[in-house]
């Protein structure tokens, strides 16, 4: 038989009310992407890591600052303004740069898997390679920070149809049910939504957004510091005013090579200091967040799916 895909559409409209921890109409986390970037990758048909022959100095070098410079700058500004990170994490970094994994764990940051390297992609994997990759990283981030990986981005966002049945299952195999339950690939929602996988696991999305992306906002869509400022607080603004009905979710996914440069790590404050300057705003990480929601929003919400595309 087919298999369903995914998720089905559900309209933003009348679904279950949301309703954050002490009233909150916004649930906030940060989503600092700290990867490991070869000089020389493994090639792949179909993506080439770097525009230039090896060795691609520009790319590499500027991302080198970001793990030398622009990590403990964001982590700063983060501290300032009591915000814990989620760390999207390309788990090469536990062997490359331990420090900053020890950095991470003393504030008591989240991580996630992003894969082993963000220079070598899904693409073109057998589904045992991909499954011998996930499995590889939630082990990696559990030896060196204790931590059961609840949560997946795929690595420089490659996918494969199997993505997220693999990583369901392996978090299953390797911890039970309270690892490998949320994906941040989907991109399609303002709150977190149920989701299929073949294994039946209680699964979600949780909202990871392309748009407040500070790599798409100044690499790809070419945005001034200034207006990434706005950007990030008229992006607030709506999700605070649709949270008084039901409780919705910023993220705002970065990169230290990019949004702690000297000429833009000023905008990126100044819209912290907007958000959490608001009351009713929940400051999270991510797994707290889909932790939540699993506990008290997601059996009426899977309840509500199945009525609406006709399943008993």
């Amino acid at each position: 038989m087919e298999r369903l895909s995914a998720y089905q559409y559900w309209p933003y409209e009348n679904r279950p009310k949301i309703t954050w921890p002490n009233g909150a109409k916004v649930a906030f986390w940060v989503a600092p992407n700290i990867e490991f970037y070869e000089l020389n990758p493994p090639g792949n048909p179909s993506r080439q890591p770097w525009p230039q022959p090896n060795p691609a100095i520009p790319g590499y070098g500027i991302r080198d600052w970001g793990n030398r410079v622009g990590h403990k700058r964001q982590m700063d500004l983060l501290e300032k303004y009591g915000i814990r990170g989620s760390v999207s994490l390309s788990v090469a970094l536990c062997d490359h740069h331990p420090e900053i994994i020890d950095m991470c764990k003393e504030r008591d940051w989240e991580f996630f898997s992003h894969g082993i390297y963000n220079t070598r992609y899904t693409y073109n994997m057998t589904e045992d390679q991909e499954r011998d990759m996930i499995r590889d990283s939630m082990e990696s981030i559990y030896k060196h920070t204790g931590q059961k990986c609840g949560g997946y981005l795929a690595p420089a966002l490659s996918h494969s149809e199997h993505t997220l049945d693999l990583f369901a299952e392996v978090g299953t195999e390797l911890f039970g049910d309270d690892a490998g339950f949320y994906t941040c690939d989907l991109f399609h929602d303002d709150q977190p939504t149920p989701i299929d996988v073949r294994s039946g696991k209680r699964f979600i999305s949780m909202p990871y957004s392309l748009e407040m992306n500070d790599t798409i906002v100044y690499a790809v869509n070419k945005v001034v510091p200034r207006h990434y400022a706005t950007m990030l607080k008229r992006h607030f603004d709506r999700l605070y005013a649709e949270g008084a009905e039901s409780g919705t979710v910023m993220c705002i996914p970065t990169h230290n090579y990019q949004v702690s440069n000297s000429h833009r790590i000023k905008a990126f404050e100044e819209a912290l200091e907007y958000i959490t300057g608001h009351p009713d705003v929940w400051v999270a990480t991510g797994r707290e967040i889909a932790e939540y929601y699993m506990e008290n929003c997601y059996e009426q919400s899977r309840a509500d799916i199945d009525v609406k595309r006709g399943v008993k």
